[in-house]
C-alpha cells in the first residue's frame, strides 16, 4: 500500500493578513486614549492609590512585548505618552513592581459562534538557571527551576480562552477542572481535546459535567473502567472504539490532530522569552497572563486564513 500525498494548504487572505502583521509593530496600537489612567476613589482608609489597574497593565504590557527592565519600561511608556499627545503621569518602576504582586490582569478574548471547542495542553518555561548552550557546553551549574503554564485555546479565533500557572511538579490531568472553571457556565462547550495525560477519570468528569465531547486518546495500557458514571461509558466506547477501528483512524475520525494548533501556541508564548523575568509567584502568574493578553490582541488585528486544496 502506497503512502498517501501530503495535504497542501494555502493562504486565501494574504493582503489582510499582511496588514495585521504590519500593525502589530505599530506603537500606538497599544495607547487607548479613553483609558482610565488615574485610579477612582475608592472610599477606603489610607492613601489612595494614584494609577488605575488598566494603566498598570498597560505599563507591563510595554515590559513583556519590549524585554525591558522596570525602570526603562517607565521611559518607553513616557515617550509613547508625549508620542500620543497624551500629559499622564508615569508610575516608576517600584510602583509597577509593588503593583504587579496583586493585578489582576484582564484578558480579552473574542467569542466565535457555535460551541466552544477546546484545545488543551501545557509546556514548560524557565524562571531560574543557565541557558540551554551553557548547559550543553559546560554543564549545570546550580538549580534550573521552572513552571507549567496549561493553556485552553478556542481554535475558532486562536484566541487563549483560559490560563493556569502552577508548580513544574503538579500534573496535567489536575488542571483541566480549573480551566474549565474560566469558562462561562451559560456558554455551550463542545468539545475538550486533549492527550493521553488527561486521560483521567477527574478530567472525563469535569468534562461531561459541562456536557461537552471528551476528545482524548486512551493509554496504550489503558482498561476499561467501572461503567458507573456517565464519564466512565463515554471513555470506555474512546476505548471500544481504538481497539477496533485502530488509534490511527481514531484520530482521523474525530479531529484530534487539530491538537497541533495549542502546541503551535506553546512557540508564540516563549517568543515573548524563554524565561519569565519575575521570582516572585503571584508577579509570575501576571507576567504569563500579560503574554497571554497580548496573543490574544495580536490575533484580534488579524490572522491567516487557510484552507485545503489537496
Amino acid at each position: 500500500m502506497s503512502k498517501p500525498s501530503p495535504a497542501r494548504y494555502r493562504t486565501t487572505n494574504w493582503s489582510s493578513y499582511n496588514a495585521s502583521l504590519r500593525k502589530r509593530g505599530s506603537l500606538l496600537i497599544w495607547v487607548d486614549k479613553d483609558m482610565t489612567w488615574r485610579a477612582p476613589r475608592d472610599g477606603r482608609p489610607g492613601r489612595p492609590a494614584v494609577f488605575s489597574d488598566a494603566a498598570i497593565q498597560f505599563c507591563l504590557s510595554i515590559k513583556v512585548l519590549f524585554k525591558l527592565p522596570l525602570r526603562q519600561t517607565a521611559g518607553m511608556v513616557a515617550s509613547l505618552l508625549r508620542l500620543a499627545g497624551l500629559d499622564w503621569p508615569v508610575p516608576d518602576f517600584s510602583t509597577l513592581c509593588r503593583r504587579q504582586k496583586t493585578l489582576a490582569v484582564q484578558v480579552p478574548y473574542r467569542r466565535a459562534d457555535g460551541p466552544l471547542n477546546l484545545l488543551v495542553d501545557s509546556t514548560g518555561i524557565k524562571f531560574l538557571g543557565d541557558g540551554e548552550w551553557q548547559a550543553r557546553k559546560h554543564g549545570v551549574q546550580g538549580r534550573r527551576q521552572w513552571r507549567k503554564v496549561h493553556l485552553a485555546m478556542d481554535p475558532a479565533t486562536s484566541d487563549i480562552r483560559a490560563v493556569e500557572f502552577t508548580p513544574s511538579r503538579d500534573g496535567d490531568s489536575p488542571v483541566l477542572p480549573d480551566l474549565l472553571g474560566q469558562i462561562p457556565e451559560e456558554e455551550q462547550i463542545g468539545t475538550v481535546t486533549a492527550d493521553g495525560a488527561y486521560d483521567t477519570r477527574r478530567c472525563h468528569k469535569a468534562i461531561i459535567e459541562r456536557d461537552a465531547v471528551p476528545i482524548i486518546p486512551i493509554r496504550k495500557n489503558g482498561r476499561l473502567w467501572k461503567e458507573d458514571c456517565p464519564a466512565a461509558r463515554a471513555r470506555n466506547d474512546t476505548l471500544r472504539a481504538t481497539r477496533y477501528y485502530g488509534r490511527a483512524f481514531w484520530k482521523r475520525w474525530t479531529g484530534y490532530h487539530a491538537r497541533s494548533r495549542i502546541e503551535a501556541k506553546m512557540r508564540c508564548l516563549k517568543s515573548f522569552g524563554e524565561r519569565i523575568m519575575a521570582r516572585d509567584p503571584d508577579r509570575q502568574t501576571a507576567e504569563i497572563h500579560i503574554r497571554i493578553t497580548l496573543m490574544n490582541r495580536f490575533n484580534a488585528l488579524g490572522t491567516a486564513e487557510i484552507i485545503r486544496v489537496a
